[in-house]
């Protein structure tokens, strides 16, 4: 039996216990962090717009830049956490989102802001694939879906959050302050280096065997306090010795290389897919959000008042995805969730009062924080360890250059198709992602990461 696969069977058998817990509260805090910077541009572009007098297209691309940031930082971040380790980099990932923050309210004009918004999308981009991993590698396989869909469950908290920011920071200290503020939570780093400690599957999968043992032994220590016993179960069988043995081998493939052999090809081209679509269709959408209302006659405030009410919907959608996910399965759950954010979204781009705009949001809002939740928990599944960061990485680049473009092409189609063109795109975006998972995608559901 491999190391890795004697590591794999220990993690399994652990029950989840405080431990555990805490561990993943401070990975979501700093995703709900994360949240809070992507969001704020929705509730700021308005204002920024106005101040640098920007037309439409410009107003876009401001919007779109932090996405150019988070396709380089995605696959960047997958790429050197499969070789340097998950935590590293999911330190220095909150350190440069925090201080690009800090710059870029400092910005004297939009060049040096969309520079300070293009690194802060690095520093974003970064945290994700690498917080995915540390949960997924961590969690048992018959709690790990509904944990990481629990983990995405911090961005319709942190949107609504973002909100509330803005509603308080805005009228006095304007988007400058707003920026301010959401710097200084990178303070958190020191929370994370503390507590969060590394990968035991991953040291075992890049030979580290004696680092492995030492922090295997830590956590069923840790593990054995909190459950107030003296021994553990013995780990069971459930892995598939030939397909562990297998993948040890492919250890020496570049994890790039890995993503477009044999199997995996057919999942990356789902997955890539995914990615691309639902997140063109998502950020087309969200980051033109207040400006689309305020289009419609609303004010900015009474806008940013509708975002934040329509976002609380998003809390009971990703609370509904982390129990389905573990019921139903990934695939059904993902599909559905697209469907339902194609829907919602048409119709809420066709709605014309404030009733309907409210009606329509709260069921869009539903529909795609679902989403989001079973995109997160299915992604880093579909590789091996040794490639888990990589695959994951480059499938959320490929989906920031749709959320790059998405803004972009909202800029473009608004003042030649209306909102109704607008909306109809972003629905079509979902549509044609939930065709590649019903084709192509792969259950996951229950199974052990070695197995899958």
């Amino acid at each position: 039996m491999s190391e890795s696969t004697a590591i794999a069977r220990r993690l399994e058998r652990l029950p989840i216990t405080g431990y555990q817990k805490v561990i993943f509260l401070v990975i979501a805090t700093a995703w709900f962090f994360d949240c809070m910077d992507v969001a704020m541009m929705t509730f700021v572009l308005s204002s920024i717009k106005a101040e640098f007098g920007l037309n439409a297209s410009q107003a876009g691309a401001l919007g779109s830049i932090s996405f150019l940031g988070m396709f380089v930082g995605a696959a960047l971040a997958g790429l050197l956490a499969d070789h340097f380790g998950r935590c590293l980099v999911f330190r220095w990932s909150i350190v440069v989102w925090g201080l690009s923050s800090l710059f870029c309210a400092m910005a004297p004009d939009v060049y040096t802001l969309m520079i300070f918004r293009l690194c802060l999308g690095i520093g974003m981009a970064m945290e994700l694939p690498v917080g995915q991993s540390l949960v997924c590698e961590f969690i048992p396989a018959k709690n790990r879906g509904r944990y990481i869909a629990l983990l995405e469950g911090a961005w319709p908290v942190g949107f609504v959050a973002a909100g509330i920011l803005a509603i308080i920071v805005l009228p006095i200290y304007g988007w400058r302050g707003a920026f301010i503020a959401e710097a200084i939570p990178a303070l958190f780093v020191l929370i994370v280096r503390s507590v969060v400690p590394e990968s035991p599957r991953w040291l075992a999968e890049t030979g580290k065997i004696e680092k492995a043992r030492e922090l295997i032994g830590k956590i069923e220590q840790e593990v054995m306090k909190r459950l107030g016993t003296e021994s553990l179960d013995e780990p069971g069988s459930e892995i598939v010795l030939e397909k562990v043995e297998d993948a040890s081998k492919e250890v020496k493939a570049h994890p790039f290389k890995q993503l477009f052999k044999d199997e995996y090809r057919k999942r990356t081209v789902m997955i890539w897919c995914l990615w691309f679509l639902a997140l063109f269709g998502y950020y087309g959408i969200t980051t033109w959000l207040g400006a689309l209302l305020e289009e419609k006659g609303f004010s900015m405030a009474r806008s940013n008042h509708y975002i934040i009410l329509i976002s609380l919907a998003g809390v009971p959608g990703f609370l509904t995805s982390a129990w389905l996910v573990e019921t139903l399965g990934r695939k059904p759950v993902m599909v559905a969730t697209l469907i339902g954010s194609a829907a919602a979204a048409y119709f809420y781009g066709t709605a014309s009062s404030a009733l309907l705009i409210v009606a329509w949001g709260l069921i869009m809002q539903f529909f795609m924080f679902g989403m989001w939740s079973v995109l997160y928990a299915y992604t880093p599944e579909l590789y091996p360890t040794h490639a888990r960061a990589t695959g994951a990485g480059f499938a959320s680049s490929v989906g920031r250059l749709g959320a790059l473009l998405g803004p972009l092409a909202v800029g473009h189609i608004l003042p030649l198709a209306g909102q109704t063109g607008v909306f109809a795109i972003s629905a079509s975006a979902f549509l044609v992602a939930a065709l590649s998972v019903a084709i192509l995608g792969k259950e996951t559901k229950g199974i052990i990461l070695e197995n899958i």
